[in-house]
């Protein structure tokens, strides 16, 4: 039998392309400050006051959105570059035969894997200077209590490609250490791993500030996450939330939902760009 034809990368290389440009353009252009509450303009729909509309103090809701975006973009992106930046230095142990290196690992990645990973990234936002509201100090945490399952995950790529005994093969046929490291062990073969695993933290991260300070909106208290002056998504849902007790909310619903949706889409769409061939 024919062996099942796989779908081409190109979609999912030029979805996760144009979904990448569209969130950093919004934090590119995300204003400092919001404009100053206009209430003749509050609850206009996106055909009234294109793109999105306005929210019950006529903010321009746009402004809401691409606050959001630049508030998560670079500490997600931080947090998935640190995911497989240890899953490479797992993974590569693995393959050149560094059992010191390999045997240290995995025994940082079972005790960092018994953390409770809500219950430190709590500590580590109550304990963030009110001074110095940042995402980034609690997308590191999350990437190194990540860090275990995706070290762990390419270490066992590693070792069914043979581990050493695939360097040595291809040593033997005159390939250089570097090249084989570099190319046939992380490009053609943990690439899938590391791609998958760094798309999933960066997407964990955006969610994990959206809850952080929802419910921070919710109870009307500080920001974990950003200066007091900035908006989250989480503004987004909760004012969703209150169009189901009849505020006239439903396009920043619709709008805060897109976002998410476009996030754990374009998290996806880097799985499938980066799968095997």
């Amino acid at each position: 039998m024919m062996a099942e034809a796989r779908p081409a990368r190109g979609p999912a290389i030029a979805l996760a392309a144009v979904l990448f440009a569209g969130l950093a353009v919004l934090a590119a252009v995300a204003p400092e400050f919001v404009r100053t509450p206009d209430l003749s303009a509050r609850y206009l729909l996106p055909w009234q006051s294109p793109p999105f509309g306005t929210d019950d103090r006529g903010i321009p809701l746009w402004e809401v959105a691409a606050q959001g975006s630049r508030i998560v973009l670079v500490p997600a992106m931080v947090a998935g570059a640190l995911t497989a930046a240890a899953a490479t230095l797992a993974g590569v142990a693995r393959c050149a035969g560094w059992s010191w290196l390999d045997t240290g690992l995995q025994a940082v990645g079972e005790l960092v894997g018994s953390l409770p990973r809500l219950v430190v990234v709590l500590v580590v936002a109550l304990l963030i200077p009110p001074t110095w509201k940042s995402l980034l100090p609690i997308a590191v945490v999350w990437a190194f209590l990540a860090a275990p399952g995706a070290m762990d995950e390419a270490a066992t790529t590693a070792g069914r490609l043979g581990g050493a005994r695939f360097v040595e093969a291809l040593k033997a046929h005159g390939f250089s250490a570097a090249r084989i490291l570099l190319y046939h062990v992380i490009v053609l073969n943990l690439r899938p791993v590391l791609v998958r695993q760094a798309a999933e933290v960066g997407m964990q991260v955006v969610f994990l500030e959206i809850a952080l300070s929802y419910l921070a909106v919710s109870r009307n208290e500080p920001s974990f996450t950003h200066p007091d002056s900035g908006y989250s998504w989480a503004t987004l849902l909760y004012q969703g939330y209150t169009a189901a007790l009849g505020e006239p909310l439903w396009h920043a619903m619709a709008l805060g939902v897109g976002l998410v949706a476009a996030v754990a889409t374009l998290s996806r769409a880097l799985r499938a760009a980066a799968r095997a061939r």
